[in-house]
């Protein structure tokens, strides 16, 4: 019997000696396992574990009410009966006091790869049983992008995602990849939901083998892998939809575009055209144009025309890209620019938004709707996109526009988290750090003493996927994995289910929320339920998933790979009457009668160059463009407390990237210990030297637990979001824009 434990950076076998040590190793079927996870055995056994509930002193001295010491105070360490008591109490009072949607209820659904300990489903359960909560939508990896897509060709961003084209097919037609925000190999080391075999590595290859030629436009030379011998196009941060629009102009200019593809499968181009041209009040978006603006010579702009005209090409976009100042126009304008040269719907090429920035784009599988934990209906309708918080906590019952429409920001007096950490994802965190002092209530579920316990009231330790048993069953990865419990409950610790049970005890509806089921009941329940889908999906064959106890005996199981390799849009490309796009006009959408009549001064009809609220265009004080990228040693602010985070920092600093030129301007050292800062925080890290990165532009990635000294207002271990600004993309998508930040650095004494 083979023993696995499974999560969103891969699939590990375990093994425990006479004295309970526990070893993990590389699972031997995958042929590019992501090493950092080994460190999860040191970390779920390190003293920053949280051994038993604690609540916060200053709260409970303030009759259980915020005293604005959230963040800054000692915690007192009680019993599992006295948290359950105290968070019920908590619980029911704000029902009681200010209904359901005072209650925000938030998770970010990375908690774990288990299909049932998967901590925002157990959140929804939990919450909707109680009565329903204000809620987020939307990820803060790609939330311009999910309010974008359907408007433009009529798919959610997952279904987006399930239709891209194959490395397989890729390799087989296409001849050039043209990557914007390059493809950074570290990122394809994760995907939500779990991993089983890492694909991405070996798809690139593939296409190399067979001649495929890549670019990377992107300021950092690290995002595309060395092995790809990617041409790098140094370009200025957030300008990539201005060198679009230019390579557009030529196309039109040269009578190079598909008129045909353009007639047939699209509409809004005659608008968009005469944009392009500056037929609108505008300037021609030239060459000349562009290079002003992306920093591009217009030489190596033009050869670039050259290129994607000559070739079979796919137009690469970053998920980075959209996280930034009106990030939703590059992947709109990566489409059109796709539309343009014809090749959408085949394998030559089209467009691609996020090959290598998870595991799964571009893998083949099979997707297979399994079963997951019944998380019922939310009555509360009051939602806020995912990148809001603060604007929430800030603002009660404002309004604000989101894709069209005018909400408003509820009251909320009680946060409940589990599944995620706020300190990490969201954008100038001091701002988070003074909103976050508002509600009455913070309650969280938490594995570490992490900056997100350190602000809370009451804290509820929680399990790590090594404590529990689940299933890794991601519809986008064709393993499924067995997680076996590879060790106790660390000290007095709870998993997700265990905790939410005990609160559900407390406020009278153990049985609706547990459906008496125990874990491994839940377990055998959620596969018996996806082998009648998994029956459904190949009604017409043999196939069909092994007994439980015969998964559960071998550790996993690899559904067949689909006998046609995925073509995106090829059924719409064939007959477009008979499948056409989920748009209003059936076709793909270059310009949008829909978002045009939202009539929204930040996002207009078609694709269209905005200059960034900050940019190198257009320096002041601060001269530097920040770009705060995935990490390579954790998954964004995952084990940063383990082994290989730690030793890559730079005196216990995360490192920033400095190029050489800027830091002789300033006298940096490698490894001296800087300062960056704006007007919105200041922080420490450790000078990494490197000419990989284009001059005037700096890299810390994500990730470092905001550790901050109140007293002296600067962060001390490298968190970038103290930095950047907390603004939507634009009112239609309100995502983040954790990309569009200038800083100044020098040389701390």
């Amino acid at each position: 019997m083979s023993n696995y434990v499974s999560t969103h950076w891969g699939t590990y076998k375990f093994s425990v000696d006479e004295n309970n040590k526990i070893k993990l190793d590389n699972w031997e079927l995958d042929s590019s396992p992501t090493e950092f996870g080994l460190g999860l055995v040191d970390a779920a056994n390190d003293k920053l574990r949280i051994k038993q509930p604690y609540v916060r002193k200053g709260w409970l001295d303030n009759n259980c009410k915020s005293d604005g010491n959230r963040g800054r105070d000692d915690f007192i360490p009680i019993s599992w009966d006295k948290a359950f008591e105290l968070a019920s109490k908590e619980l029911l009072e704000t029902k009681k006091t200010f209904g359901n949607s005072a209650i925000f209820a938030g998770s970010y659904g990375w908690a774990s790869a288990g299909r049932f300990h998967h901590a925002k489903s157990q959140v929804n359960r939990f919450f909707n049983l109680f009565g329903g909560f204000s809620s987020s939508f939307q990820s803060y990896s790609y939330a311009a992008a999910q309010t974008l897509l359907p408007h433009i060709i009529g798919l959610d961003l997952y279904s987006t995602l399930d239709e891209h084209t194959s490395w397989e097919a890729l390799s087989k037609e296409c001849e050039l990849i043209l990557m914007f925000g390059g493809m950074p190999l570290k990122n394809s080391k994760v995907s939500a939901g779990g991993v089983g075999k890492h694909v991405t590595k070996q798809g690139m290859i593939k296409c190399i083998e067979n001649g495929v030629e890549f670019i990377n436009i992107s300021p950092l030379q690290d995002d595309a892998p060395s092995f790809l011998n990617a041409k790098q196009v140094a370009i200025r941060p957030n300008t990539d939809t201005a060198l679009m629009l230019a390579l557009a102009n030529i196309l039109i200019k040269n009578n190079a575009y598909d008129k045909s593809f353009i007639k047939k499968y699209t509409v809004g181009f005659e608008s968009f055209s005469d944009y392009v041209l500056g037929k609108k009040n505008n300037q021609d978006c030239s060459p000349e144009w562009a290079s002003k603006i992306t920093n591009i010579p217009v030489k190596s702009i033009k050869k670039l025309a050259e290129k994607i005209i000559s070739k079979k090409t796919l137009i690469s976009i970053s998920w980075s890209l959209q996280r930034a100042s009106r990030g939703e126009q590059p992947l709109w304008m990566g489409i059109t620019l796709a539309a343009m040269l014809g090749q959408i719907g085949t394998a030559a090429g089209g467009f691609g938004f996020g090959y290598s920035s998870v595991n799964s784009t571009g893998d083949s599988y099979d997707k297979i709707p399994w079963q997951s934990l019944p998380q019922g209906v939310n009555p509360i309708k009051d939602f806020i996109p995912v990148a809001r918080v603060t604007d929430m906590l800030e603002k009660p019952g404002d309004e604000f526009l989101y894709d069209g429409k005018k909400l408003t920001y509820p009251d909320i007096k009680l946060i409940y988290w589990a599944g995620g950490n706020p300190f990490h994802h969201h954008q100038d965190l001091n701002r988070l750090v003074k909103a976050w002092q508002k509600p009455n209530t913070i309650i969280v579920n938490e594995i570490w003493w992490n900056p997100q316990a350190l602000h809370a009231d009451i804290i509820f330790p929680a399990n790590t996927a090594l404590e529990r048993n689940d299933l890794m069953l991601n519809p986008r990865d064709p393993t499924i994995v067995a997680n076996k419990s590879a060790m106790k409950s660390f000290e007095n610790s709870k998993t997700d289910f265990e905790i939410f049970s005990g609160l559900a005890k407390k406020l009278g509806f153990l049985e609706s929320f547990t459906d008496n089921k125990s874990e491994m009941d839940w377990i055998k329940f959620i596969w018996d339920k996806s082998s009648q889908a998994y029956k459904k999906k190949y009604k017409e064959s043999d196939l069909s998933l092994p007994s439980f106890e015969e998964f559960w005996e071998k550790g996993y199981f690899e559904v067949p790979a689909p006998r046609i390799e995925k073509i995106m849009f090829d059924k719409f490309r064939r007959d477009p009457s008979r499948f056409p796009l989920q748009t209003p006009s059936g076709k793909i959408e270059i310009s949008s009668d829909t978002i045009s009549s939202f009539q929204l001064p930040d996002c207009h009809s078609h694709p269209y160059w905005f200059e960034p609220y900050e940019w190198l265009g257009n320096v002041d004080e601060y001269p530097l463009h920040l770009i705060s990228n995935q990490p390579t040693h954790r998954l964004h602010s995952q084990l940063d407390n383990a082994e290989m985070s730690q030793k890559n920092k730079i005196h216990g600093k995360e490192p920033v990237m400095i190029n050489s030129k800027d830091a002789s301007d300033r006298d940096i050292k490698n490894g001296d210990i800087v300062l960056l800062y704006n007007a919105r925080g200041k922080v420490l890290a450790g000078a990494k030297i490197s000419d990989n990165i284009m001059p005037g532009v700096v890299v810390l990635s994500t990730g470092a637990w905001f550790d901050p000294d109140y007293d002296l207002n600067i962060e001390r271990h490298g968190n970038p979001n103290v930095l950047t600004k907390d603004v939507g993309t634009s009112s239609l998508g309100q995502g983040p824009t954790c990309h569009t930040t200038l800083v100044e650095l020098k040389k701390t004494s």
